[in-house]
């Protein structure tokens, strides 16, 4: 029988996770698998994780008084929970399973629960542009498929099996991003999802702090076609030198995207539109269409023709493909745009950060500004990159020189180095603010934007920039109220 919540029972859940039924009947169903107590309930099955700030071990009682139906424990903490357990645990109605280490029997689970159903499975990863493309692999497979995706950032051992796990008889097809950042998780992330399509984006200064340098970000990623079986395809960006000199001493038969002709998918005759889109020719083999994406830049042209290269080797129609790709528009927090009714345009790339992805995105607002309008540029830290992060931050801040910003603002650790780029580049030094949190990034904005401006922020997810995009537009709103009455 397939893997399906409502029906798997104890009993189905214990070899392919190696636990032990510690205790509670075989025949113990569960509805659904939950990870977080707050939100168990009735019928569920909760499995302790350990995280960096939380144990779920110290929650198991609450996950019992909620009265979910099961529990997944390591052994380890089972003579402390035991006790508890005794107390507040129905032994008719609640089992209790143990593992050596929920994190990998998680994994294990989600392995499991793939193999169960005859279904197509695209995983991605990449320095950049994963979760873009992911949608639009998403956008295009949807038109012939059911297909399930993986939702917001859920691309880490605990995201992709919680996704995989969602996985029922009316999917045909799923669509995964892989994340990383040491060595090791995309070769396990790949052994869980056992793609059937493999997709690498590109290979960028990113993660840094846990893998040293980018020959080893390449080799990370070369994870993916190590580990996936012979018969899957690896569909990889033909541009991105080292990324393919890293994937065929590993492999050969690769299907490849990018705007180089040599490629297997590439674009011509590409025009852009700012704030508005990009449109090229794509083309595959003898046949040419042409296209419109809604979203601006050649990084997501990158990401489009990787989309597009998923959907002919997976045999969707051209037509779909091209419909796939002209219907998305973008993600919050991926460039987004929104011109404000002030007159001023905010561009919020705040979902993350890394020296390849800001590159892109400089070089894509640079192309945007019209000759009447100032670009202003707020960035915030770029994290995990090690020993490298000063060096990396400086030349942030000499990639703000290049695009041409009229005014920098600047928040975080790094903010020196920077200001440091940005002024060897000849930035002028009285344009810059350097600001200590989200308020004072807005004040010193609101001093400097007016009518027909750009303004830009970018920063690693743990810096919260999306804060100060929100308050930055609620503030114009409310100035231009005031400056009406």
């Amino acid at each position: 029988m397939h893997a399906e919540w409502g029906k798997i029972t104890a009993e189905q859940v214990v070899d392919p996770i190696q636990a032990k039924l510690v205790s509670g009947r075989q025949d113990i169903s569960f509805g659904r698998l939950c990870t977080d107590s707050r939100k168990a309930g009735p019928g569920e099955l909760f499995w302790a994780l350990k995280g960096d700030k939380y144990d779920g071990h110290d929650f198991v009682q609450d996950a019992v008084r909620a009265g979910v139906s099961g529990v997944v424990i390591s052994e380890a903490s089972l003579p402390r929970l035991q006790p508890m357990l005794d107390i507040d645990r129905d032994p008719e109605t609640q089992a209790v399973l143990t593992v050596g280490d929920t994190l990998k029997a998680l994994g294990d689970l989600a392995r499991w629960w793939r193999r169960q159903y005859k279904v197509s499975v695209v995983a991605i990863t990449g320095s950049a542009g994963k979760t873009t493309t992911k949608e639009l692999c998403a956008s295009i497979l949807k038109r012939e498929s059911n297909v399930l995706k993986s939702e917001g950032n859920f691309n880490n051992l605990i995201g992709v099996p919680l996704s995989l796990v969602r996985l029922g008889p009316d999917i045909s097809i799923v669509v995964l991003e892989l994340g990383m950042n040491r060595p090791g998780e995309i070769a396990r992330l790949t052994q869980i999802t056992d793609p059937d399509v493999g997709v690498i984006t590109n290979v960028g200064k990113v993660h840094l702090e846990g893998l040293g340098n980018i020959e080893q970000v390449a080799s990370a990623k070369g994870e993916l076609i190590a580990e996936s079986s012979p018969g899957a395809r690896m569909v990889l960006n033909g541009d991105d030198r080292l990324l393919m000199s890293t994937a065929r001493r590993l492999r050969q038969d690769l299907f490849t995207f990018g705007v180089e002709p040599k490629n297997d998918v590439t674009a011509e005759r590409i025009r852009e539109n700012p704030m508005k889109g990009i449109s090229f020719i794509l083309r595959y083999r003898d046949g040419s269409w042409p296209v419109n994406l809604k979203v601006p830049g050649r990084h997501n042209m990158q990401n489009a023709l990787a989309a597009a290269a998923v959907g002919f080797v997976s045999n969707v129609s051209p037509e779909h493909i091209v419909a796939g790709l002209e219907e998305f528009k973008g993600i919050t927090g991926r460039f987004t745009i929104e011109r404000l009714s002030c007159g001023v345009t905010v561009i919020d790339d705040t979902y993350n950060a890394n020296p390849t992805a800001l590159r892109a995105a400089l070089e894509t607002g640079k192309s945007m500004i019209p000759k009447t309008s100032r670009f202003l540029v707020a960035l915030g830290d770029m994290l995990e990159l090690g020993d490298a992060a000063p060096m990396e931050h400086r030349a942030a801040g000499r990639l703000v020189a290049d695009a041409g910003a009229a005014y920098f603002i600047v928040m975080g650790d790094y903010a020196p180095d920077m200001i440091r780029g940005a002024i060897e580049a000849g930035f002028p030094e009285n344009h810059i603010a350097v600001v200590q949190s989200h308020d004072q990034m807005v004040e010193a904005l609101e001093g400097m934007a007016g009518e027909g401006d750009i303004v830009f922020f970018k920063a690693s997810r743990l810096m919260a920039l999306d804060k100060a995009v929100e308050m930055f537009k609620a503030s114009m709103e409310r100035k231009r109220t005031a400056d009406a009455l």
